[in-house]
């Protein structure tokens, strides 16, 4: 009989987390299907109703249910930011698994808090950071690690959207205080997280944040004063020695999905667009220098586990497909697999301190240590 889940929240990212697991045991054949037992909600009529739609057994409007809910033994948590840290902690503390939506917390105590609690628990407990599951990064740490562009010497790193971009857009609760420094927390992890499978830690840095608009129409006429920054960037060093750059912003014309890394070696470079997932630009000055020049990988089966959907090449996976293969590493780790491809919240404590420098170093002008 497979895991018992409950699901917190019917969101964008809650519906991604319900696809995913009516999915997984249909892609990856290897694993028990897990029971769907209970989805909960801000109110019991939402949960009811997206409980039918995505396959639950039943909804509440009290997350808390889930937690003591004898049947459930993985909470997946895709509520909004501020709620992460209690919901991720007692659901640990009830020995729950669980998989949880970046970022881990909005204040560096409320993930060292959760980071402990995983700890205590001995359970699994990761992030939902399911761009690093792409079989396209995950041929490009290979490349890397094989010694394909040489040594690591410089890295850029750039996330861009534009669901922030109109100055009309009402004040909503990613504006709010309540969830963080804004882009940093909203968006420079999930580059912060492919940097982290890709070459390692950063080490110390300088950063800045910018506000693109100070205010924000509300209901019923007037405004209200944007609470965090839409836009942030920083210079940084690595502990293996490379100099890079990060950009992110979130009211970006144009940009859609955006995460564009280039990473540069002493015998090449890669680069990688998530707006054209499936693809992986490689140069090697090894090639003849006639024909030197970046050369197109299309993903394909030879890339895995991309076999596990599509046993043809060039047709290519979509987000809902990385989280699926998310689910299917967090099942790996919870049978005991601990080479399984998941950021657990020890690492994502590491990734959350960067953030936190990044927020330091706009508030001193001066390079600080992570």
């Amino acid at each position: 009989m497979g895991l018992g889940i409950g699901l917190i929240g019917s969101g964008y990212m809650g519906k991604c987390h319900a696809m995913a697991w009516n999915s997984v045991a249909t892609v990856f054949g290897d694993v028990d299907r897990p029971r769907l037992v209970a989805l909960g909600d801000a109110t019991a009529e939402l949960a009811t109703r997206h409980a039918k739609a995505f396959g639950f057994a039943q909804g509440t409007g009290n997350w808390r249910e889930l937690v003591d809910n004898p049947e459930i033994d993985v909470i997946s948590i895709a509520a909004p930011n501020q709620f992460h840290a209690d919901m991720a902690i007692a659901a640990l503390e009830a020995g729950k698994h669980v998989w949880c939506e970046k970022p881990m917390a909005t204040s560096l105590a409320d993930a060292t808090r959760m980071r402990d609690a995983a700890r205590v628990s001995g359970k699994t407990a990761i992030l939902g950071y399911n761009y690093i599951q792409n079989p396209m990064i995950r041929q490009a740490s290979r490349l890397i690690a094989e010694g394909a562009i040489g040594n690591v010497n410089h890295i850029r790193l750039e996330m861009d959207e534009d669901y922030m971009a109109d100055p009309d857009e009402p004040f909503y609760w990613k504006s709010a205080e309540t969830s963080g420094y804004g882009a940093l927390d909203d968006f420079a992890v999930h580059p912060l997280s492919l940097l982290t499978v890709l070459h390692g830690k950063i080490t110390s840095l300088v950063a800045d944040m910018a506000k693109p608009y100070a205010e924000r129409p509300v209901a019923g006429g007037g405004s209200r004063p944007v609470e965090n920054h839409d836009i942030a960037q920083a210079l940084f060093r690595t502990e293996a020695g490379a100099s890079g750059v990060l950009m992110v912003n979130r009211s970006a014309w144009g940009r859609k999905g955006r995460i564009a890394l280039q990473i540069f070696g002493s015998n090449g470079s890669i680069l990688f667009d998530q707006e054209r997932m499936n693809e992986l630009q490689v140069f090697t000055r090894s090639d003849r220098g006639d024909v030197q020049g970046y050369r197109t990988l299309l993903a394909a089966p030879s890339h895995p586990p991309y076999q596990q959907f599509i046993p043809a090449p060039g047709h290519g996976l979509g987000f809902n497909e990385l989280k699926v293969i998310e689910c299917r590493e967090l099942l790996r780790h919870v049978g005991g697999d601990k080479d399984a491809h998941v950021i657990d919240f020890d690492t994502g404590l590491e990734i959350e301190t960067i953030v936190h420098a990044m927020a330091r170093s706009t508030q001193s002008g001066v390079w600080v240590e992570t």
